[in-house]
């Protein structure tokens, strides 16, 4: 049986998601960033750097989507979560490099770290502890009014 690139995305998300917890990032799926875009996965570690992980489920999604070049302005690192299949060949040298499965997830190599600005950092750790409040309320209470995320 073969599984929908969807349910492949979902699947890398989640063991993804599991791999970046077991090294100190809280990570949050489909976080808008504030040029109209949305991360597959941002991640927020210990020490408040930020790691943007965009999920690639096959060659043809990788090759039909250019949108990721953005997300460097949103995180210090930025890394491609891919299945155990896929060519790593691809992924370029700047970028971190995320193998996963349905069940696990291993980081084979790490992006070129970039500062960000004080104020971008600001805004970006803002936006997420505000997305994350906002899920958690409306996971707890979903029939709550609800204000729009940041």
């Amino acid at each position: 049986m073969t599984v929908s690139p969807p349910a492949t995305a979902a699947l890398l998300a989640r063991s993804t998601c599991r791999a970046l917890e077991q090294l100190g990032y809280a990570s949050l799926l489909e976080f808008p960033l504030a040029n109209g875009r949305r991360a597959d996965i941002l991640a927020l570690g210990k020490s408040g750097d930020l790691i943007i992980v965009e999920i690639k489920s096959s060659v043809a999604d990788f090759r039909a989507d250019r949108k990721w070049a953005v997300y460097r302005d949103f995180a210090n690192r930025l890394y491609f979560a891919v299945p155990n299949e896929f060519p790593a060949l691809l992924i370029p040298e700047e970028c971190g490099l995320i193998v996963a499965d349905a069940f696990g997830a291993a980081v084979l190599r790490h992006g070129v770290a970039a500062p960000l600005a004080a104020a971008r950092r600001r805004a970006v750790t803002l936006r997420f502890a505000v997305t994350a409040a906002n899920r958690l309320r409306r996971h707890l209470d979903p029939e709550a009014g609800l204000l729009p995320e940041l």
